[in-house]
């Protein structure tokens, strides 16, 4: 029988490399894609090392094409996927009175729109059990005003992950957002392998106990 396998889409120093070690520890096979291949390179080399079995695909996210084909390469190869994480987005420094119409729409093609893609490209490997997890934030209750965009980002992330969880219920594949209430930092309660934890526990939540949301206060 295969090994599941976890997808990280966006796979990058952070969370990503968090979620993609702690998947790994536990037995997952790894399939990651991000936009930098010298990125992509390194984690895998990092991950193997670690003897984790990691495969890799290089792509823009926010290409739907691009992403879909990445996905679909590393579908093909390893037959299913068990697991979706996504965590990215867009951080950019801007109030609502400077920030432009087209670098909100921009943000959210990355923050949120990507999500759709990634999951509509992976559908066909998800199965019964499945699951679908994102990195939320509170920036979509509290947003600063000073990062707009953010929390537009994670707001409409919720939004879509819980039409995503209604929708793929039904075929027992689940989706829910972890809402990180604090600032990502190492050596905190907030550090990414704290988060990566948080994200592996709730994806072992049976779909009797399960929500769409799930808040972490560290």
């Amino acid at each position: 029988m295969s090994r599941p396998v976890v997808l990280v889409v966006g796979a990058g120093p952070g969370v990503g490399r968090a979620v993609a070690r702690r998947f790994g520890r536990a037995g997952y096979d790894v399939a990651m894609v991000a936009r930098s291949p010298e990125r992509l390179d390194q984690l895998g080399e990092e991950l193997e090392a670690e003897g984790i079995t990691a495969g890799w695909a290089p792509a823009d996210i926010t290409d739907d094409r691009a992403c879909r084909a990445a996905i679909s390469r590393l579908g093909d190869h390893v037959g299913r996927i068990d697991v979706l994480h996504f965590n990215p987005s867009a951080f950019r420094a801007a109030d609502p009175l400077t920030l432009t119409p087209q670098e909100l729409l921009d943000d959210l093609r990355l923050g949120v729109a990507s999500l759709l893609t990634a999951v509509q490209g992976a559908r066909p490997y998800l199965r019964a059990g499945g699951r679908i997890l994102a990195t939320g934030s509170m920036a979509a209750d509290e947003p600063s005003a000073r990062a707009a965009s953010l929390g537009v980002q994670k707001a409409a992330l919720r939004n879509l992950v819980q039409s995503l969880d209604a929708t793929l219920a039904p075929d027992g594949i689940r989706a829910m957002t972890l809402t990180v209430r604090g600032v990502l930092a190492p050596d905190t309660a907030f550090s990414p392998a704290r988060v990566a934890d948080a994200l592996f526990d709730a994806a072992q939540t049976p779909d009797t106990d399960w929500r769409s949301e799930v808040p972490y206060e560290g």
